[in-house]
């Protein structure tokens, strides 16, 4: 499938709208389409003509993520610096998203993980429905939240980025909007007569748009399981400095509480990469000082260190066992949170020692972000 076929682009007045169309994939971003969509945003960024950006995803997904798996296909070769090379070129265009001079709609109705929040979250308006569902996966796979996430999780409400980061906890519509990740909230059934609203616009102004979405949005309740009504719980827990801490402060509560979630979200942690949750907690931690640009860049050093797989190779063998051979029985290494020391933590935040390899160099961008995620 050739780029203008993964990507689909239509023109409608001063609003342009580009469709995710892997459908068999969930939209999963591979390359050709990070590579499309960095061409077709530029192009847009300079065109005086073009006021509006709308993004969606054809089938039940946004997008799933990243192809993570050709990624591992591509390291397999040999040569990991084509795994870093995806990855430079889809934070550029996250980093692009989050600085752009037009608003960007994108219709979350359906998957949106990994990757799909990195094109989506990053933009103006991100309208939820009742068939979102959002995650980070990435510590179940040996990752760790990437895609500027260390910028937008470290933005929500008390620590419940921290909680989303570490258990790639799967939320609603309903908690998307309530947690500032989604800044609308509107039933699919009325997203083409919305699309078709928009796509009438004229407007760079952002209060113009916003009033046009909002005359078909709801304020759904959240379900009464739902984990943001358990934000005390998750403060408590979430704010504290260290991943064993965190653990065992929810195993207390488990016991105090006798909560089944509780007991759920400690497993969930237990199962996942003892190192990627470690380097996940400082990344969301440090992301809480830092712009998006610095966000990115340094998770660019993050992912670059997991890529070159010296210090862990837990990202090959999650890919392994839930991507590949399915067997999700990852064998992490190290397998116990203790044994994952500082020093492989700071390599992490490190430069990578290879002579041919730099810094991400993001584009100079005079539209910086100033809202913070969960006040839009």
């Amino acid at each position: 499938m050739s780029q203008t076929e993964q990507v689909l682009e239509e023109t409608c007045g001063s609003v342009r709208i580009y469709t995710l169309n892997r459908t068999k994939q969930l939209n999963a971003l591979s390359f050709a389409m990070i590579s499309r969509l960095l061409e077709l945003f530029h192009a847009c960024d300079h065109d005086p003509s073009v006021k509006l950006i709308i993004m969606k995803g054809n089938g039940r997904a946004f997008c799933a993520g990243g192809d993570v798996a050709a990624v591992v296909r591509d390291i397999s070769k040999g040569d990991w610096k084509l795994g870093a090379n995806y990855f430079r070129k889809e934070f550029t265009l996250n980093y692009l998203m989050a600085t752009y001079s037009k608003p960007q709609v994108s219709f979350l109705n359906g998957i949106v993980m990994g990757g799909g929040a990195g094109a989506s979250i990053h933009g103006r308006f991100r309208i939820a429905t009742e068939n979102s569902v959002f995650a980070m996966p990435e510590t179940a796979l040996g990752l760790f939240p990437d895609v500027g996430a260390s910028y937008y999780l470290s933005r929500l409400r008390g620590f419940f980025g921290e909680y989303v980061g570490l258990t790639g906890a799967r939320l609603d519509g309903a908690e998307m909007l309530a947690c500032g990740l989604a800044t609308h909230f509107v039933p699919s059934k009325k997203l083409s007569l919305l699309e078709e609203e928009l796509r009438k616009v004229d407007s760079f102004d952002a209060t113009i748009i916003s009033s046009i979405i909002s005359q078909f949005s709801q304020y759904p309740s959240l379900k009464a399981n739902s984990a943001y009504n358990r934000l005390h719980i998750i403060d408590k827990c979430f704010s504290r400095k260290t991943v064993e801490e965190i653990i065992s402060v929810l195993e207390s509560k488990a016991v105090e509480h006798k909560d089944e979630w509780i007991t759920s979200t400690v497993q969930t942690l237990k199962k996942a990469s003892p190192t990627s949750l470690k380097i996940s907690l400082r990344s969301i931690r440090e992301g809480r000082l830092e712009g998006v640009g610095e966000c990115l860049v340094r998770e660019y050093r993050m992912v670059c260190c997991v890529m070159k797989g010296e210090v862990s190779r837990d990202f090959f063998e999650g890919c392994r066992a839930l991507l590949l051979d399915k067997d999700k029985n990852p064998n992490w290494q190290p397998s116990r949170l203790e044994c994952v020391t500082d020093e492989m933590v700071d390599r992490h935040f490190s430069k990578v020692d290879d002579i041919d390899w730099e810094d991400l160099k993001l584009p100079p961008r005079s539209n910086l972000p100033v809202h913070a995620i969960a006040k839009l």
